[in-house]
């Protein structure tokens, strides 16, 4: 009797162990929503756009940067200030690609670009170096590794594949001319950078206690 009514029971058991093995795929659309379905999604269906886990730190292309390299970059962002026909520039900016740090580029043409660096770093010649809140002035490979070092930047490259930093953009944002009134024409210093916190003393990485 016992052996009889069990069963059915194995019976419901069978049959519900077989439905929880079917395979359950997850499918996101074109605007990135994710559903779960049991059926698989469409060879023709539209890849989803490339996505950063982060939330930014991503480069031309949509590539993100790895996780500690993304920690590094929004601690001490890096920005360098460069000008045309510039032989120190051009030596600057090849280090940082070859490094892989990833970084914006000013451009300084203009005289108002001028005037705008003069007043973010009294001092008006370039290359200039911006490591967070920090500034070298000049390329010097030693002092600028130094200080890459000491913010924690690798000392090769960790960029994914397809990475590649914007294009230079002038320090001084163009204005239309017809639309531009005196007020919005007249050329603004760029916001400073936030405070970021130093480095609490000498570190196996950072020896020299290089604070920013």
């Amino acid at each position: 009797m016992k052996l009889h009514s069990a069963l059915p029971v194995l019976t419901l058991l069978l049959v519900a162990g077989s439905a929880l093995a079917q395979p359950v795929y997850r499918n996101v659309d074109k605007t990135g929503k994710v559903t779960f379905s049991d059926q698989p999604p469409s060879a023709n269906a539209p890849a989803a756009p490339a996505r950063d886990a982060g939330g930014g730190s991503t480069g031309v292309g949509g590539a993100a940067l790895p996780f500690e390299l993304r920690q590094v970059v929004q601690r001490y962002p890096v920005t360098i200030y460069t000008g045309d026909e510039c032989g120190p520039c051009n030596a600057g900016r090849s280090l940082l690609i070859t490094r892989g740090v990833p970084f914006d580029e000013r451009s300084v043409k203009t005289d108002a670009d001028v005037a705008a660096l003069e007043r973010l770093s009294s001092q008006k010649s370039v290359p200039m170096l911006k490591i967070g809140s920090h500034q070298i002035s000049g390329f010097s490979d030693a002092e600028w590794s130094q200080y890459l070092d000491a913010a924690g930047y690798p000392k090769s490259t960790q960029l994914p594949p397809g990475y590649r930093n914007g294009p230079a953009q002038p320090l001084v944002a163009l204005q239309p001319a017809a639309a531009a009134s005196p007020a919005a024409a007249a050329p603004s210093a760029p916001a400073p950078a936030a405070d970021v916190p130093p480095p609490s003393g000498p570190t196996p990485s950072n020896p020299a206690g290089i604070k920013f």
